[in-house]
């Protein structure tokens, strides 16, 4: 057998050089195009839906958000299983869709059967996708520590929430930066539930007031000495005294 393979290419130069020629450039193209990953992305491909429901139990949030987006997620084209993890205030949905599926398609079709359930949710629930990332895209983990002691944990998770993650998040190629520890800062409103009853004013009532005077409220124009002034009521809060009553 290999004495005829050299015979036929001394007879065949030109055909061997050919193959030869062929065979170079295809290898220089497969080299070429060929991705390299030190880690190759192994993982399905995944559409996760977060929900939050503040303050409900595990067997609620199942039956009233995971079981509903579910079933609806059964029906989606190229899915292979739907899983769902419920616990104390918030839901999981993991929609598994077909190998060689295009993320950007399969997120579409999930925010498509979403909006057909947005009615059946609870009010107030609205799920959201999880991040453009794949299963083993966490990259990097980093941490805010100040050894000069003049930060405290609730000034250096504002600093991560405001101005660095916003850094990272331009990165190319980088689809999420997750905030985990540190205080995040907020203001209070300790309710003393004997005032409430003393005076009777509902609950609700009180929380519907703290909210809508956290607003700003548009007004018309007035024109005083040929000038004309824009008239609106500035009603954010932007410090503790404005909660203080």
């Amino acid at each position: 057998m290999i004495a005829r393979v050299i015979e036929y290419s001394a007879k065949n130069p030109f055909m061997i050089l050919l193959s030869v020629f062929f065979l170079s450039a295809w290898g220089y193209w497969a080299v070429t195009k060929t991705p390299l990953d030190a880690i190759p992305d192994l993982s399905d491909v995944q559409v996760i839906v977060y929900a939050e429901w503040s303050g409900r139990s595990p067997n609620l949030i199942e039956d009233q958000i995971t079981y509903p987006i579910v079933t609806a997620m059964l029906g989606a084209p190229k899915v292979k299983y739907v899983r769902g993890t419920s616990d104390f205030g918030f839901s999981y949905v993991y929609v598994i869709f077909e190998d060689g599926t295009d993320i950007y398609w399969a997120r579409s079709r999930v925010l498509e059967y979403m909006s057909k359930i947005a009615g059946k949710l609870p009010e107030g629930v609205n799920p959201i996708l999880g991040p453009d990332a794949t299963g083993v895209g966490w990259v990097f983990e980093y941490a805010l520590v100040d050894e000069s002691g003049r930060h405290d944990l609730a000034e250096l998770r504002s600093f991560q929430g405001w101005y660095l993650r916003y850094q990272f998040q331009a990165v190319p190629g980088v689809a999420e930066v997750a905030s985990i520890g540190g205080f995040v800062k907020q203001y209070q409103v300790n309710v003393d539930p004997n005032r409430l009853l003393a005076y009777n004013i509902p609950f609700t009532r009180l929380t519907q007031a703290i909210r809508m005077s956290n607003n700003d409220v548009g007004g018309r124009s007035i024109e005083m000495s040929e000038r004309e002034y824009m008239i609106r009521g500035r009603g954010y809060i932007t410090r503790l005294e404005d909660l203080q009553m």
